[in-house]
C-alpha cells in the first residue's frame, strides 16, 4: 500500500438517515420554502439558504 492509497486502511462509513420521533415538529418543504422555493435561516447568528433544485432536491448553503 502507498502512502496516499489509504482506502485500505480507512473503515466505511455507513451512512443511516435519522429516525424521527414522534413528537419532531413536522412542516411541509412547500409552506416552509414558498412560492420562490427558498428561504433565509438565522442559526447562531449565522445566516443559512435552504432551497429546492430543479431536480427537487433540498440543499442547505452558508
Amino acid at each position: 500500500m502507498s502512502r496516499t492509497d489509504n482506502a485500505a486502511a480507512t473503515k466505511a462509513k455507513n451512512h443511516t438517515a435519522p429516525s424521527p420521533a414522534s413528537d419532531d415538529r413536522r412542516i411541509d418543504s412547500k409552506t416552509l420554502l414558498g412560492e420562490a422555493g427558498r428561504v433565509i435561516i438565522e442559526h447562531d447568528g449565522q445566516r443559512y439558504l435552504l432551497r429546492q433544485t430543479h431536480a427537487g432536491k433540498l440543499i442547505l448553503t452558508k
